[in-house]
């Protein structure tokens, strides 16, 4: 017999439909399989889906590309939290906790902007890559300042927020990296902090227009360089997408962003 499955569509970070970055939310009745939540994604074709299952006093949370499976992602977290308190499944006041694959993850309603508790992940500067990073950014090499590595990839600062905006990187070449994904990031001196964008062929995405899970490794690397502790970043890509960052340098960073819902629908499933 059919079931009927809740889908919504959230474009997340932004308060505007149309920018941001989407996600598809879908609220489980019963666990799925692995494969048949991956086909969901494929077919969704968005840069992550999110699947919601009552667990405990939460839910439980995971989030699939259309071609893999992710262990963390900030932006369809924000997505789910917005769908929670949006169709009444949590109130206002209560915070929204998931089990994930990174650990519980906090989320909380602040007027009309969600705060998400995420883990921290530290960069290591290397010095050996830069001629190859350059390469496959198609950037001169003096327009690299340092580059780092991750557990989500590489982290390029580059020379100013325009060569972040412009940079048209040859995502073939990127593939063939150690670890095929880049964050390229620069300081900003007009309405924000820093900026940045995240390209990720290993995951299946050319570039994920806004990316919680990436401003995870920026709070440090800008806290380090800007001495201070709360950012307004801005994500650069097409669709574009503003990101508050708070982070002390304890073992968390507190990553906060808007979001709208754009689709409701029902999914069939046996």
């Amino acid at each position: 017999m059919n079931q009927m499955i809740k889908i919504t569509q959230v474009d997340a970070f932004t308060n505007i439909p149309f920018q941001g970055n989407p996600a598809a939310v879908c609220l489980l009745n019963t666990a799925k399989t692995d494969d048949w939540m991956q086909k969901v994604a494929q077919e969704m074709n968005l840069s992550e889906t999110a699947f919601l299952l009552r667990e405990n006093d939460g839910f439980r949370l995971r989030w699939f590309t259309p071609s893999v499976e992710v262990p963390l992602c900030g932006h369809a977290t924000l997505a789910s939290s917005h769908v929670l308190w949006l169709q009444g499944y949590l109130k206002p006041d209560e915070i929204a906790k998931f089990y994930t694959k990174s650990g519980i993850l906090i989320a909380k309603l602040q007027d009309d902007w969600i705060e998400l508790d995420f883990p921290v992940n530290y960069s290591q500067v290397i010095i050996d890559s830069t001629e190859i990073i350059a390469e496959v950014l198609d950037v001169e090499l003096t327009s690299i300042q340092s580059v780092a590595i991750n557990s989500l990839g590489y982290l390029v600062e580059l020379k100013s927020a325009d060569l972040v905006t412009n940079t048209k990187p040859n995502f073939q070449k990127m593939k063939n990296l150690t670890i095929g994904n880049v964050i390229v990031t620069s300081i900003c001196y007009h309405d924000y902090d820093f900026v940045s964008r995240f390209f990720a062929p290993e995951l299946g995405i050319d570039e994920d227009p806004v990316t919680g899970a990436a401003h995870c490794c920026l709070a440090p690397f800008w806290r380090d360089k800007l001495k201070k502790d709360e950012f307004l970043a801005y994500q650069a890509s097409t669709r574009g997408g503003v990101v508050k960052v708070r982070y002390n340098g304890g073992d968390r960073v507190i990553i906060s962003g808007q979001a709208v819902t754009v689709m409701q629908g029902e999914l069939f499933s046996n």
